[in-house]
């Protein structure tokens, strides 16, 4: 069925034919009839099957007859993320180049004056994350009493971020009479509830089983080690395969993907990385160093598990198994969208086989398992042009125990913090070290080296005396001076 079937606009099916799309998808073309008819609509469909241009294109048609008022959407689109619905809005400037539609952005991490001027000019379409609308509306900056038309997005992620009393809240903010769409990956019976208390008569569609997977994406569950070390050798393994153009590699904890990324441009590989404690400016940067090409790994908590809406990601690896069952349909669900195929790797230590198990009884079907033979890594890629470092007899400066025979310092000198004493004592010249002390710096300069890099509270040197902590005051002896210590120490 060609979308010239579906009952769009002349200028909508331009718009849709120079984006390169010809025929609709499932979701599309059970949808959009539904939705110009102004039928509340329930639909139930996993990620990537088109179903955000199943409620952007007709809201296009329809909103294009009318006027926005001041601070008084005509419409709301509900999403869970900021980058959700930064990817809808881009949806809409997409199809909407023939109409003369206003749209406004309201999430978080950007500034609110902006939105609020925005806002004041009146906007055909806003779209919202439901904690900074419930923010602008407190402050009575947004009145949603004009607004004929909501779409509640991805409603299951909604009931996992604990947004669905914020939902109920808004929906009692709108008229009785309006049009409902309320989109979702799975029906679990919160969301069923929600469906049946705001939604009138809606026509349900379903393109796949709740918590399908897509059958265009080719699923491995690789064995590894408890080892972190381990997995990133497998990891980089696979990742030097010729057939990995683009990948998404999802972690459980921020920390695990901040030091992922890091450890993959140590061996020379273009990766970025996205997670929840980063501004909303560095995210998108990131993500448009991804689309662009520039690098072409991405590093990603769940934060963006089902916000990303990317072309042509050829991988989706999970470093870790994810803790929930559903994650896992979303996470790999970045890869064979709009009909193309691809892969997903997912790591599996021994203490990961019960959220295996769990993701396969989800599923309904059973996930093939792949033994990587062990392979010896190459040096580094990014150390490998590095000049080799001249060997030099000189002794490591930072491995000198000078303070062992420094002289006294006044007490007003042992109240300054000790981070100075310590600059002078690196900088001091070499000929000032005790010879005492050559024998044991060369026999133990690792050692020393380690020593340097503890936290300095409770450390002793050799002759017993607690040294004083890198970042405060001195903290030894502050009375006074015994009579015995007022002698010249020999240098």
């Amino acid at each position: 069925m060609p979308f010239a079937d579906l009952g769009l606009s002349d200028e909508l099916l331009q718009a849709v034919t120079d984006a390169g799309y010809t025929e609709p998808t499932p979701i599309q073309a059970a949808a959009i009839p539904s939705v110009l008819m102004m039928r509340d609509l329930i639909g139930i469909a996993q990620t990537g099957t088109g179903k955000t241009a199943a409620f952007v294109l007709p809201m296009i048609d329809i909103l294009a007859h009318g006027r926005s008022r001041a601070r008084m959407p005509r419409s709301l689109i509900l999403e869970p993320t900021r980058e959700l619905a930064a990817q809808v809005a881009e949806n809409f400037e997409k199809y909407g180049l023939g109409h003369k539609l206003s749209m406004a952005l309201l999430i978080g991490g950007v500034s609110m004056g902006d939105q609020i001027k925005a806002l004041e000019k009146g906007v055909d379409v806003l779209i919202a994350t439901p904690g900074r609308l419930m923010d602008l509306f407190q402050r009575g900056n947004i009145l949603l009493t004009g607004c004929s038309m909501l779409v509640i997005d991805e409603a299951d992620r909604m009931l996992d971020m604990g947004f669905i009393p914020d939902i109920e809240e808004i929906c009692t903010k709108l008229p009785k009479q309006r049009q409902t769409l309320l989109f979702s990956a799975t029906m679990p019976p919160p969301i069923k509830k929600l469906a049946d208390k705001f939604l009138d008569n809606p026509k349900t569609i379903e393109v796949a089983r709740p918590a399908s997977t897509n059958i265009n994406i080719t699923q491995w569950v690789v064995p590894v080690p408890a080892q972190s070390t381990e997995k990133r050798k497998r990891l980089r393994q696979l990742l030097g395969q010729d057939e990995v153009r683009t990948a998404i590699i999802f972690c459980n904890r921020k920390t695990t993907v901040r030091e992922l990324n890091k450890s993959l441009k140590q061996h020379g590989f273009r990766s970025g990385e996205i997670h929840g404690d980063m501004e909303q400016p560095q995210r998108l940067a990131e993500l448009d160093l991804f689309k662009r090409g520039d690098i072409n790994i991405l590093v990603a908590s769940d934060v963006a598990a089902r916000g990303l809406d990317i072309k042509g990601v050829s991988h989706v690896f999970n470093f870790d198994a994810p803790w929930h069952p559903d994650d896992y349909v979303h996470r790999i669900g970045r890869t064979g969208r709009g009909g193309a195929t691809g892969v997903a790797f997912t790591f599996v230590a021994p203490d990961d086989a019960e959220n295996i198990d769990n993701i396969e009884k989800l599923t309904g079907q059973s996930i093939a398992r792949l033994e990587l033979p062990v392979v010896e890594e190459e040096p580094r890629r990014g150390r490998r042009e590095r000049p080799a470092r001249a060997a030099s007899s000189e002794p490591v400066a930072a491995a000198e125990p000078v303070e062992a025979e420094a002289p006294r310092r006044e007490r007003s000198e042992r109240r300054e913090p000790a981070r100075s004493d310590r600059d002078r004592r690196e900088q001091a010249p070499r000929e000032q070290a005790p010879r005492d002390y050559a024998p044991r710096e060369q026999a133990s300069r690792e050692q020393a080296s380690r020593e340097q890099d503890r936290p300095a509270r409770g450390r002793r040197d050799d002759r017993g005396y607690a040294r004083d902590r890198d970042d405060g005051p001195d903290v030894g002896w502050n009375g006074p001076i015994p009579a015995f210590l007022n002698a010249t120490i020999p240098l």
